[in-house]
């Protein structure tokens, strides 16, 4: 009898050999890791230690091991947390558009290879359009959904409310669980991207780990 973790292997392989053919055909790299070892060994590979990286806010990153990889000595880095003061991550914030390296996640990805994504501050999505030379995206396959309408679904109702949760942010999502379409300080939903083809062809590179990462 085949196990569920073996189904639920080659599921995902499946799903991945088609969204790497799908985001082939809009010039961003997708490269599939059966573990997140397995991803950050190729990442030790990848990035020069001469090199600088920064990253956006992202649960994924942290629960992958890149957080951890890059403050270890990976490279050098430009890290927001490190700032004393909030003028000081602000002006960190910026310097991230000039790094070698962006790390991400993203909130949705669709099998046709699109990146959905919803963001508060905006920088992260900012930097995913222009700035930063080399932009990795690292995603669990709890981030893939069927279609646009789907990954604006699963961010609304599941990634916006958690996140807003983590943050603390006192949106009305964080007491129903679902979007409410909210205005003020509080919301994280302030900017929408689809991200549907790169014009520089190899810049975004998405790494898809089989395993759930992140909200």
């Amino acid at each position: 009898m085949v196990t569920n973790s073996k189904v639920k292997s080659e599921y995902y392989m499946a799903c991945a050999d088609k969204i790497i053919a799908a985001m082939q055909s809009r010039q961003m790299e997708c490269i599939y890791f059966e573990s997140k070892k397995d991803m950050l060994e190729y990442l030790k590979a990848a990035v020069p230690a001469k090199a600088t990286a920064s990253w956006g806010g992202s649960m994924t990153l942290y629960e992958a091991g890149v957080i951890d990889l890059l403050r270890g000595g990976l490279c050098k880095v430009i890290d927001r947390d490190a700032a004393k003061t909030p003028e000081e991550a602000h002006k960190l914030m910026h310097q991230a558009f000039d790094a070698d390296f962006y790390f991400m996640s993203t909130n949705a990805i669709t099998m046709d290879g699109k990146l959905v994504n919803i963001d508060g501050n905006g920088n992260r999505i900012a930097a995913l359009i222009y700035g930063p030379k080399t932009v990795y995206v690292i995603a669990g396959m709890n981030k893939v959904v069927k279609d646009e309408d789907a990954a604006m679904d699963r961010i609304k109702n599941m990634a916006a409310p958690m996140n807003a949760m983590r943050l603390t942010t006192g949106a009305p999502c964080t007491k129903t669980g679902s979007c409410l379409h909210c205005k003020g300080s509080g919301t994280i939903c302030c900017h929408t991207l689809v991200t549907r083809y790169s014009r520089q062809s190899g810049r975004i590179k998405v790494l898809l780990v089989g395993e759930e990462l992140g909200y």
